[in-house]
């Protein structure tokens, strides 16, 4: 059976890229995509996916807002922060959020795919 991810990033050709790059994989399926934080939550709310990665700047809601929410309704579906900016004040802060990993968008592509199947393994 596959696994749900919902992918949550205000520029449409991330987000198209990462559908493209997990739906290559077996056993990935994603269930939706959004362009913004309080989008993710809603769509996360009513599909229950298994996996959430969310960018951290965004308008309306960023991921680490989303994040904190999410974590409070969905305990148990591991987040990925996938973001340009991964120093050591975005992953203090992302761990205090609730996310499991931080994936930098200058490191290739597939680190974020590795980090998705180790997280759901």
């Amino acid at each position: 059976m596959s696994k749900c991810i919902l992918i949550a990033d205000d520029v449409a050709i991330i987000r198209h890229r990462l559908r493209e790059l997990f739906e290559a994989q077996p056993g990935f399926e994603v269930c939706a995509e959004a362009d913004n934080g309080q989008d993710a939550i809603q769509k996360a709310q009513h599909l229950q996916p298994d996996l959430i990665v969310l960018d951290l700047s965004m308008p309306v809601m960023s991921g680490l807002e989303a994040a904190r929410i999410l974590r409070q309704i969905m305990p148990t579906v591991p987040i990925i922060l996938f973001t340009m900016f991964s120093g050591e004040f975005t992953q203090e802060a992302a761990r205090s959020a609730g996310i499991a990993a931080v994936v930098s968008k200058s490191k290739p592509a597939t680190a974020l795919v590795d980090k998705a199947k180790a997280l759901l393994n």
